[in-house]
């Protein structure tokens, strides 16, 4: 099966500026290089802002208890972010599909990114694969990617600790 590698970075971004929320528009821009992301954006006063917006709108999604909401939930965050979808060829990537406007402000190509990029995660993975670190009192995203589609936790730190929290309880 053929996993589109759009969905995996953009959630995986989306969760990495949910569970460590930059400080600033740099922060912002400088974890959407990490995740891959090479156009330049327009600086706009309210990005900082506006980012941490689609970012909360996206947890929604995440927590949204049952498939049918979390599918609505994204149709109506990819109609707000609605844009042709348009083929470009930047920075030497070769040719590519962009699901925005060329010239859109950081937190509306974001929102673009993150929900179509949410939406192809998990219709090709399955509609369960977001959700919240299974390690109380954790509540970072965990956005599951593994092939077994079984992973519960944000990190091996939190596995381990729920592991010994567990292992405690049976021995009494």
């Amino acid at each position: 099966m053929h996993l589109n590698p759009y969905g995996e970075y953009a959630v995986l971004m989306a969760a990495s500026l949910a569970n460590d929320w930059p400080a600033d528009r740099a922060g912002i821009e400088q974890r959407t290089r990490d995740f891959g992301m090479t156009m330049v954006f327009p600086a706009g006063p309210g990005d900082h802002a506006d980012t941490r917006r689609v970012i909360d709108d996206w947890l929604r999604v995440v927590d949204a208890p049952a498939p049918d909401e979390r599918a609505a939930l994204l149709n109506a965050e990819m109609a707000a972010a609605a844009a042709y979808p348009r083929l470009t060829d930047h920075d030497g990537e070769g040719w590519h599909l962009h699901y925005r406007g060329e010239e859109d402000s950081l937190p509306r190509v974001l929102r673009a990114v993150i929900t179509v990029g949410t939406s192809l995660h998990l219709v090709t993975r399955g509609m369960t694969r977001l959700g919240r670190c299974a390690a109380a009192p954790c509540t970072n995203v965990v956005a599951d990617v593994t092939r077994n589609g079984r992973q519960r936790y944000c990190s091996v730190r939190c596995a381990n600790r729920d592991a010994v929290r567990r292992h405690r309880a049976r021995r009494g």
